[in-house]
């Protein structure tokens, strides 16, 4: 399957499907103060690079986004609909927000992620993230893992 990745508003009904999808998802495993995920209009604001991934009939099957921060990039709301996991498409729109933070100078990725989401986290570890302190407003919670890469 040939998908495609680019910049588009996050506000549209098929791409809140996919973030209903994720929240779906994450809300069963953890508690409410453990869920980090940002709302639509965070996801609006003009420091964030918000991607979607859509396949050949041009449905939405992915997102992620990327906030820009004076320090870093933070990972966000990273999704693939299950059917594509394990095929590279997790990998492909990693790679693709990592480039387009690069592009406007970020040199360093951060992300918080769930310690049961292991898919997840064995796409970041081989995309060379490593463990690091919980950062920005974050406190330390055991059932959040905290990654960086410089990139």
């Amino acid at each position: 399957m040939s998908l495609s990745i680019a910049r588009e508003p996050p506000d549209q009904a098929e791409v809140r499907q996919l973030i209903d999808e994720l929240d779906a998802y994450q809300k069963p495993l953890y508690p409410p103060e453990s869920h980090h995920g940002i709302d639509m209009p965070a996801l609006q604001a003009g420091n964030v690079l918000f991607a979607v991934m859509r396949d050949t009939a041009g449905v939405a099957v992915g997102c992620g986004a990327v906030v820009l921060g004076a320090q870093h990039g933070e990972l966000k709301r990273m999704y693939v609909q299950p059917v594509l996991r394990g095929q590279g498409a997790g990998r492909a729109l990693l790679h693709w927000l990592e480039q387009q933070a690069m592009a406007q100078g970020c040199r360093v990725l951060v992300l918080e992620t769930g310690v049961l989401q292991h898919a997840a986290l064995a796409l970041y570890a081989r995309a060379g993230y490593l463990p690091c302190a919980p950062f920005d407003d974050y406190q330390p919670d055991p059932l959040s893992v905290f990654m960086r890469k410089e990139i």
